[in-house]
């Protein structure tokens, strides 16, 4: 099979610290997974009167449909692409899903934060230069969703910012909380919104900061967005300079190396 991604695209992912992959799954696997999660939600999908949270968070969807999402050839095709053949473990699942729906209440979560890939001594979910833990951050659409329907924000190239932050700290890292607040310069970053078809699937950097927002449109916002876990530690030092994208854009971030 060819690859997914081709070499500019790749050069976007490792520049910008993420990819879009259209129709990277079904509209029928879209579909069936839609059906599962609405009957969970408890609301009624033809009557917005029944949809009277914010976002409903739901979690541990590991049924046929999320399973296939995960795992078809062209996204196989791109994992190995950006991680690497064989440095990557294959999702059985498609984790947790916060169901956005249209509201005038504050949701509670829309700040701007890279997401934390490993428990501290302390409990604290942290981050560290070597990305322990993750991989990818991953975006699957599973409904519809245009700039109104509560889109994911991504601060464009704001993944070359966080390694000099956390290098500093080492293996043990810093908690998201701290790392947050370091962000600074990052939140000038151009603004790109996470919209597409359903069956698209945004594949991100582990270390983009992104936010949710507020849904101001008409229809409920179905995402996943799951790791891609590695199936060996991140290295940045390779004897054989045979560095994934992950690595290159970790490395670029860190000043050592031009691409």
């Amino acid at each position: 099979m060819a690859n997914t991604l081709s070499d500019d695209q790749i050069q976007e992912f490792i520049q910008n610290g993420f990819v879009r992959i259209d129709e990277a799954f079904s509209e029928e696997l879209a579909q069936e997974g839609r059906a599962i999660l609405w009957t969970d939600t408890g609301c009624d999908p033809e009557d917005p009167a029944t949809w009277t949270q914010p976002v409903i968070r739901l979690g541990g969807y590991d049924q046929e449909p999320f399973r296939l999402a995960a795992n078809t050839p062209r996204l196989i095709s791109a994992y190995d692409q950006l991680v690497g053949a064989g440095r990557w473990e294959a999702r059985n699942s498609l984790g947790t899903f916060p169901i956005r729906f249209p509201s005038p209440d504050d949701p509670g979560d829309t700040g701007w934060h890279a997401e934390a890939s490993f428990a501290g001594p302390d409990g604290s979910w942290r981050l560290n230069v070597n990305s322990t833990g993750r991989a990818l951050l991953m975006l699957f659409l599973f409904s519809d969703v245009d700039g109104l329907d509560a889109p994911t924000r991504i601060l464009v190239g704001s993944h070359l910012d966080v390694p000099k932050l956390l290098e500093p700290a080492g293996e043990a890292g810093l908690s998201f909380i701290e790392l947050a607040e370091k962000f600074g310069p990052s939140l000038d970053r151009p603004v790109s919104l996470a919209t597409g078809k359903a069956g698209t699937v945004y594949l991100c950097h582990p270390f983009l900061i992104h936010a949710a927002q507020p849904h101001q449109g008409t229809n409920p916002r179905f995402m996943a967005q799951p790791p891609l876990l590695p199936a060996e530690p991140l290295q940045l030092e390779r004897a054989d300079g045979n560095y994934s994208p992950v690595e290159q854009a970790i490395r670029l971030g860190l000043q050592q190396e031009k691409i």
